[in-house]
């Protein structure tokens, strides 16, 4: 007898973990199925050589402990999880030769700082101010349509029509060239694009808004614990009410009847049933990889597939020794732009040095990390780049890569270091240990197509299309995570928790926690 369950969940990253939670506390029997050898998707964590380092996870806004995220995410775990406050500076920029430039929170500490480093544009900095609120309001309206029938969502947009062309429809690039002639400004202002992976140049312009917004709101937090520990605690709330999550099982197709999903086949033959599948593994790679032939939906599938891929990355794993805060060690993640430009990404890898570069420091952030005798501290830096880097060997098994990428891998690491030890000296000192991941890791551990980190792209065709919803119109097959909300942990939450109110609308009645 094949086994029955009320929702098979594909997929253990935040949206398929915050989808399952939220349906087994409501007393539905959840199976979840994950791929990859470790539960948790881009929340986990991994250790080398005694360091620890997150997948996915370098900080979070929108979760302040006044704020109905928290709440929420309290809700849906076995035990509430800490989350530390970064303080009031949680991103520094080093834009060109120029000096430093610490954000802050709240918005009125930021709007002071910009407007002394840009006195004769205080007027633009205010309508900065003021677009970003209204294009998180636009982005929200669209966000609301999703889990909504299609009439309502409709007529939402119509309502919002104005606003929603305004900002969703505008790349971030349209809308502050409007706002100011001043370049560095400008580039001040989009730097932190890589949040996201919105390119300023391509993405909407209300995605921008809603990351900018939600540290500024409720200031940017660290799960105490590490990343992992976000499903130490949601987990126990799936198996604790009937349900079970299995990790190192590969789902390789939808089982249809009548035109309606009813299950999944794995890769090892095995039929499972239930009447809901949601999956977490991305629209395009649930469209291209899960839905058998027949499953008369053409339309909306080439909508999806007209979404392109969001950009990927190389990130290299630092593992530091000695007196970390003494050498430049900060909570604060740093954006380093050599030119001051920021619309770019690394593509002549190695040769030419980065455009770009995201430094984080974990350790820092975590209160609960124990340095040891040794005072061993983590860091990462992350590079924004294009899946061509590595594509000759995208088709090739890891191990038979041969030497062309290993030097490959020993010259941008090297690029990489030097990088880094131009922006932080001493830090680059007490480096003991680095690793590089490339897009391709990223592929092989998420199974997002082309390295794509953030799954589908975040242009303005993302927002203003209805394919992207929680409720496919495949009968009985959702969609939950990153894709059909926002990239990123905080977008991939909303994205399950929509979700499994659509399958289960009393989950509505908890969306203030």
């Amino acid at each position: 007898m094949k086994e029955q369950w009320d929702v098979i969940v594909i997929g253990s990253g935040m949206g398929g973990m915050v989808t399952a939670a939220a349906l087994s506390k409501l007393g539905h029997k959840v199976l979840m199925l994950e791929q990859y050898k470790e539960l948790g998707g881009q929340t986990h964590s991994f250790s080398r050589e005694g360091f620890s380092w997150d997948a996915g996870i370098h900080y979070l806004g929108g979760f302040g402990p006044d704020f109905s995220q928290k709440a929420m995410l309290d809700w849906l775990c076995d035990s509430p999880i800490e989350l530390a406050p970064m303080g009031a500076i949680y991103d520094t920029l080093h834009m060109g030769d120029s000096a430093p430039l610490p954000l802050s929170r709240p918005t009125v500490a930021q709007r002071m700082d910009l407007k002394e480093r840009f006195p004769e544009d205080t007027n633009a900095i205010d309508a900065w101010f003021d677009a970003i609120v209204e294009g998180r309001e636009a982005m929200t309206a669209v966000i609301q349509g999703r889990p909504m029938p299609s009439v309502f969502a409709s007529a939402l947009k119509w309502w919002r029509s104005n606003r929603i062309q305004n900002y969703c429809g505008r790349t971030t690039a349209e809308v502050v060239n409007d706002l100011t002639d001043n370049r560095e400004l400008a580039n001040v202002l989009m730097a932190q694009w890589a949040d996201f992976g919105g390119r300023p140049s391509t993405a909407s312009f209300a995605m921008h808004a809603c990351v900018m917004q939600s540290y500024l709101e409720s200031g940017a937090y660290y799960p105490v614990g590490g990343a992992s520990s976000i499903a130490e605690h949601m987990l126990p709330t799936i198996t604790g009410n009937g349900g079970e999550a299995r990790a190192g099982v590969e789902v390789r197709s939808l089982v249809m009847e009548d035109e309606n999903v009813t299950g999944v086949e794995t890769a090892d033959g095995e039929t499972l049933l239930a009447k809901h599948i949601v999956s977490d593994i991305g629209a395009r790679e649930t469209v291209d990889r899960l839905l058998p032939d027949g499953h008369g939906h053409l339309d909306w599938v080439d909508e999806i597939r007209a979404i392109g891929p969001n950009i990927c990355h190389y990130s290299l794993f630092l593992g530091f020794a000695g007196d970390v805060e003494a050498a430049g060690m900060t909570k604060s993640n740093h954006w380093l732009y050599p030119t001051g430009e920021v619309d770019a990404v690394w593509t002549n890898i190695p040769d030419d040095p980065p455009p770009g570069m995201f430094v984080s420091f974990a350790s820092m952030k975590d209160p609960a990390h124990n340095p040891g005798p040794e005072n061993k501290y983590a860091g990462e830096l992350m590079v924004w780049s294009d899946w061509s880097t590595v594509q000759e060997w995208a088709g090739v098994a890891s191990d038979k890569r041969g030497e062309d990428y290993r030097s490959f891998k020993r010259k941008t690491e090297a690029a990489l270091l030097d990088h880094f030890a131009k922006y932080f000296p001493r830090l680059a000192k007490l480096v003991v240990f680095h690793e590089l991941s490339t897009p391709l890791a990223t592929a092989s551990i998420t199974g997002h197509r082309m390295g794509s980190f953030y799954g589908l792209d975040v242009t303005p065709a993302r927002f203003m299309t209805d394919a992207l919803r929680m409720k496919t119109p495949v009968e009985g097959l959702y969609l939950t995570g990153q894709d059909v909300v926002t990239p990123g942990i905080p977008g991939a939450f909303w994205g399950g928790f929509l979700c499994a109110g659509s399958i289960e609308p009393q989950v509505f009645l908890h969306m203030n926690g």
